[in-house]
């Protein structure tokens, strides 16, 4: 499947005006990155529907039609940013624990283990009985079957994934449970707010929508100063890649983007760096009353709500969909998760690895490649593309919200991600494309002075003839700045 066709599936699933495709190009065919499935067609039909979709925001509220592009190349350096990030001419950032990778089981199977975060590598080496170095885990998962082990690890909600081929990923409930499902979903959840056509989100002053149609003007460089989506504000509740590049994704278009993490959560430094570019960053504790206060004051003049929390933990500390359209109606609320909204996995913790191996991505490769091991994609392809989709499917809630009314929940997982991935085909021989280091894409790269330094990063990848993104705020230690709008 091309690019193209992938970006008209998803324009047709979010019902968006089929018009608006002929204002986009997308350019560069696969394999790019040594992989046998589609990841370029991927990267460039998701973040070219995040694209379009700011461009057609902006011609809603300001009658400018732009030209958008996105070159493959871009696409895929995108894709690995966290790889190719560099602070200060120093050497690659530090990623992943020892510990987390691929180990054979007993009964000649492999599993994966996720130890980023202390608590998860600690939980690991409690549960098999060892001691906590690589060789000791070795041994101590050589005496292990691996689907009791895969399962007791679900169980102590820790992170781990059976490696599977297609077929038996396919035979599980969980893969039934998402094969109903569509790529994501748009739906209103309430109708209480009315449509917003020259009403600014939440009363300030500025134009929702003050013209339609396709004979807008077309605007080239410079036409118009209005950013897609200037004066737009948004609560991001994510960590670590796939809902940090959702929101990174809306602040490079102009969005005000408050990033909001627990002080007591763990993160993973260099992705905070990479993806809290054009991000405000401020510190609320959700276990405590006080600061849920502030968190529900912030949502009166939020426009977007981004959480990545496993299905419903939210609910519990009252920041439900349901919930807050009743308190802010009018709110386009995102979740992003790992194993789907529902079925039996929908509470497994998971991240993309993971969600490659369970699902038969990285048996793929390997067998392709012809290599004893399992073998992930050749970046977080998956995390990528969710985090696109979900910066897609907020903007298309935001035009809805603009000539309909209402409130809006937006869904999408990794695992629906990955699903529509292996559906795009394969490559053949595609694994043997050459890899890309950092000094092929040095061209692609920015520079930013930063409290962390001087960051080089991968440049935004799509290109669009009015308002090219940009990245209006470096990134900032986590909970630099205090919960609140004004500036």
């Amino acid at each position: 499947m091309t690019a193209f066709h992938a970006l008209e599936h998803i324009w047709s699933l979010a019902g968006c005006d089929a018009t608006a495709l002929d204002d986009i190009r997308l350019l560069g065919d696969d394999p790019g990155l040594p992989s046998v499935y589609c990841v370029g067609a991927l990267a460039n039909a998701t973040i070219g529907a995040a694209a379009l979709a700011a461009a057609e925001y902006h011609r809603l509220r300001t009658g400018c039609r732009q030209r958008v592009e996105v070159e493959q190349r871009r696409a895929l350096a995108v894709f690995r940013s966290e790889r190719y990030l560099r602070i200060d001419d120093g050497p690659a950032p530090q990623l992943r624990d020892p510990l987390m990778g691929f180990y054979e089981t007993r009964d000649g199977r492999w599993i994966q283990l996720h130890t980023n975060f202390a608590h998860h590598r600690t939980g690991v080496v409690k549960l098999l009985g060892c001691t906590d170095d690589h060789a000791s885990v070795s041994a101590a998962i050589r005496e292990r079957d691996g689907a009791s082990l895969d399962q007791a690890l679900a169980d102590a909600g820790l992170c781990a994934a059976l490696v599977r081929s297609p077929h038996e990923w396919a035979a599980l409930a969980q893969a039934s449970a998402l094969a109903s499902l569509p790529l994501f979903e748009i739906e209103r959840i309430d109708a209480a707010a009315d449509p917003a056509p020259g009403r600014a989100p939440c009363g300030r002053d500025r134009d929702d929508g003050v013209a339609s149609g396709r004979a807008a003007t077309l605007c080239l460089s410079g036409a118009s100063a209005a950013r897609p989506l200037s004066g737009v504000r948004v609560l991001d509740l994510t960590r670590i890649i796939a809902g940090p590049v959702a929101g990174r994704t809306l602040a490079q278009h102009g969005a005000d983007v408050m990033l909001v993490n627990g002080p007591h959560l763990p993160n993973i430094a260099p992705l905070v760096i990479d993806n809290g570019r054009g991000k405000r960053s401020a510190f609320l504790d959700l276990r405590r009353e006080a600061e849920r206060a502030t968190l529900h004051a912030l949502l009166q003049d939020a426009d977007v709500f981004l959480q990545a929390y496993r299905p419903g933990a939210l609910a519990g500390h009252g920041f439900s969909p349901e919930a807050l359209a009743r308190a802010r109606p009018g709110i386009v609320y995102v979740s992003i998760c790992a194993y789907g909204p529902t079925g039996p996995w929908a509470q497994r913790r998971g991240f993309d690895s993971l969600v490659q191996s369970a699902s038969g991505i990285a048996w793929t490769e390997a067998q392709a490649a012809g290599t004893p091991a399992p073998k992930h994609l050749p970046c977080q392809a998956l995390d990528h593309a969710t985090g696109y989709l979900a910066a897609f499917g907020a903007m298309v809630a935001l035009m809805r919200r603009a000539t309909e009314g209402g409130s809006w929940h937006v869904k999408v997982s990794l695992a629906q991600t990955g699903q529509w991935l292996q559906s795009l085909g394969t490559v053949a021989d595609g694994w043997r494309a050459p890899d890309v280091s950092v000094d092929d894409v040095h061209d692609l790269m920015q520079t930013m002075d930063t409290p962390f330094g001087k960051v080089l990063t991968v440049a935004p990848a799509e290109t669009l003839s009015a308002t090219p993104p940009r990245f209006e705020r470096p990134s900032v230690p986590l909970g630099t700045d205090s919960p609140s709008w004004a500036t």
